[in-house]
């Protein structure tokens, strides 16, 4: 038998190696599912999916999602259960219901601490008793008893959360799947996410702006159809929920027959069985829009307070940035990576082919601690990409999170005499060394940062890093396991190649406002929306200016129009308002530490419009064991109220909020993007999607 040379051994070994890794590459970026029901304190398996129901309504800037779930208990015990849903981005969560003796009760907010009592306490007496609390930035979680053996189970969430366009492309991501980080849930293993029966997702859209296109990128067997130049319809289901007379009908979600009269039910028995993806719509605003500014308002009459939500989608006037730069690649390498590792690799060689002759390259490692992989900066020659790209091949990641010392040791040897970028990979949860919310903040106001935040999956630590970006006057971006990532760099890249508004300040004269949020807006690139949410008094004309500053000149823009004195076709932006302004609260708490006062306001705004948050929780008892506790049913009457809004405006042409017509703010039409902004061809592959990538445009501050 011949022998075989080293060469071709070596080869062989090598596809081997590579065959085992892409194997395990598989297993370990399985995407766990959401907005389960799982037994609690128990090995049994999680329960089984009868139903599942999805209606989302996109109008007016914001978007109404209703879930509507049955679940069964396929075992002979009674248990508690706990329904897990990941925390949307800039999600207001309004409604909780559970459904006892067949009709549906909607939760309260209390105290965390008091909302906990009441729950335990009924479920010590054998009540059905429902809470949901929040975890942190990861999940929604609502504890349920009693469910009963063989019984069905029946649950509502409805949410509410503002839609941006960027660059004339909307953007809207239903959650389905966990993160999969480091802090994975135990119960991963025991997940059921099939749907045994019927599964219905439908989304209306109605814009104030002509509409061209729809796409949903991992779906695209879902049938999007213009109903006008203004309104879309989207629906995805599975041949049950077409032939069944599903619950939905009765929770205040279209009728899932109604889907039989565009789906063919023969072409969509593969279509949807596993809640484990997320569902990403986007749509496309027509071109040639002009810049503008939107707003909607809530006044109730007789009430001299109002609340507003104003929408500003500036003109296209900022320029080209043609510097050269230095660029530090910061990488996350420790065992979460594992199964995404490759990807990363892909996407740092893909950058660096696109630098410039005249730039250079910094190559920073991290995981228990920080190393440099190159020596100082390399000239970004195609041999140097090549040359370190191998070396990252030869890397394995291992080991924890110290996301702390990785960005220190990036920003340590910047050349302040040049424009730098770092451009940091990592799946953000940083768990080593240190991890304290303010150490990062506090080393990032020490410099003159841009930080621009590519936010990957639904466990991401989005606080963490969106508060990162807004101290350094950056931008986040958040991206789904099911985006279009080609797509969504090159948005990126369109940000990065122009200048920026910085400073802005929004100044309303005539009418008097207050309680403005954000409070502190920072910076705005190119092709994004500024949304600001404030209360008004009083009704009338008023004076608006934005003013900012564009590489150190002065831009300002007005306009003159009407706040009203009755406006009742929005109520929902009240909770939205509240929303923001608890954001504003907990970042504030974060840098400068928790206190009494602060915490008190969280409370007191989230009893008051009825949101849960890290203080306070939504439960749910018998409606007259609410009577008992002398809870008062505010939350209730609040949905009520946004439900006949809701049904009003279900019937009415699309509003155009457009308020600055009269006296345009803007001269010239909205940014796009630009036909030569991918650069490169070809995707990045789909475990891409699994990185999260913030990119720092960064500039030591000089002495």
């Amino acid at each position: 038998m011949r022998a075989r040379s080293p060469y071709i051994i070596q080869r062989r070994l090598a596809r081997i190696r590579l065959f085992i890794c892409m194997i395990l590459a598989t297993f370990s970026t399985l995407s766990s599912s959401a907005g389960l029901l799982s037994p609690k304190n128990s090995q049994l398996a999680a329960l089984e999916i009868r139903e599942h129901h999805v209606k989302v309504t996109i109008e007016d800037g914001y978007a109404v999602t209703y879930i509507d779930q049955t679940f069964h208990n396929p075992h002979d015990t009674t248990l508690e259960a706990i329904y897990a849903f990941p925390v949307p981005e800039k999600a207001a969560v309004g409604e909780f219901t559970y459904w006892i003796d067949g009709k549906p009760v909607t939760g309260e907010v209390l105290e965390k601490q008091e909302a906990r009592q009441v729950y335990e306490q009924e479920k010590a007496q054998g009540r059905e008793t429902a809470i949901t609390e929040q975890d942190s930035y990861k999940t929604f979680d609502s504890s349920i008893y009693p469910v009963l053996p063989r019984q069905d189970v029946r649950i509502r969430l409805v949410y509410l959360q503002p839609v941006h366009v960027d660059h004339g492309i909307g953007r809207f991501v239903y959650p389905l799947e966990d993160g999969g980080v480091d802090e994975a849930r135990n119960a991963f293993w025991q997940y059921n996410d099939r749907v045994e029966q019927a599964f219905s997702f439908e989304l209306d859209l109605k814009s104030s702006y002509p509409v061209d296109a729809v796409r949903l990128p991992k779906h695209p067997q879902a049938i999007a159809q213009a109903v006008s130049n203004q309104e879309w319809n989207v629906k995805l289901a599975n041949s049950q929920a077409i032939d069944s007379n599903s619950s939905a009908e009765q929770s205040g979600l279209e009728s899932t027959a109604e889907l039989s009269t565009s789906i063919n039910p023969k072409t969509t028995t593969s279509m949807v069985h596993h809640l484990n993806q997320d569902i990403v719509v986007y749509w496309r605003h027509k071109t040639g829009l002009p810049g503008s500014i939107d707003m909607i308002t809530h006044k109730s009459p007789g009430k001299d307070r109002g609340t507003f939500m104003m929408t500003i989608t500036p003109g296209d006037d900022l320029a080209d940035i043609k510097d050269g730069r230095d660029w530090v690649f910061v990488l996350d390498l420790s065992g979460s990576m594992k199964g995404k590792y490759q990807s990363l690799i892909d996407g740092v060689q893909k950058g660096l082919t696109k630098l410039s002759a005249s730039d250079r390259f910094r190559v920073v490692l991290f995981n228990n601690n920080a190393r440099e992989l190159t020596p100082g900066y390399v000239t970004a020659s195609p041999a140097a990409v090549a040359k370190y790209t191998e070396k990252l091949m030869q890397s394995k990641p291992a080991g924890s999170t110290n996301l702390y010392a990785g960005l220190k040791e990036g920003i340590t040897g910047l050349d302040s005499d040049r424009p730098s970028a770092i451009i940091l990979v990592t799946d953000g949860v940083a768990n080593v060394g240190t991890t304290e919310k303010k150490a990062f903040l506090t080393l990032l106001e020490k410099y003159d940062v841009r930080l621009f935040t590519f936010i990957m999956g639904n466990s991401a630590n989005r606080p963490l890093l969106n508060s990162m970006t807004n101290i350094s006057n950056g931008f986040a971006t958040n991206i789904s396991n099911s985006d279009d990532i080609e797509g969504k760099l090159m948005l990126a890249l369109e940000k990065l190649k122009h200048e920026a508004y910085r400073n802005i300040k929004i100044d309303i004269d005539g009418i008097k406002t207050a309680d403005v949020t954000p409070n502190r807006i920072g910076s705005l690139y190119r092709g994004e929306q500024l949304i600001i949410f404030g209360h008004y008094w009083g009704h009338g004309q008023a004076d608006v200016e934005i003013t900012g500053k564009v590489t150190g000149d002065k831009k300002r823009y007005q306009s003159r129009f009407n706040f009203p004195q009755i406006s009742e076709r929005n109520p929902e932006i009240e909770r939205l308002w509240a929303f923001a302004t608890i954001e504003d609260i907990q970042n504030k708490m974060d840098y400068f530490g928790e206190d009494a006062d602060s915490k008190q306001a969280i409370v007191g705004l989230a009893k008051e419009y009825s949101l849960v948050t890290d203080y306070t929780s939504m439960v749910v008892v018998r409606e007259e064991v609410f009577q008992q506790y002398q809870i008062d049913r505010s939350n209730a009457q609040r949905v009520g109220n946004e439900q006949a809004a809701r049904q009003s405006r279900a019937t009415s042409p699309v509003q155009d909020n457009r308020q600055d017509t009269n006296q345009p703010a803007f001269t010239t039409e909205r940014a796009y993007p630009k036909s030569s902004s991918g650069g490169g061809s070809g995707a990045l592959g789909i475990w891409s999607l699994l990185l999260l990538l913030p990119l720092l445009m960064i500039r030591k501050k000089r002495a």
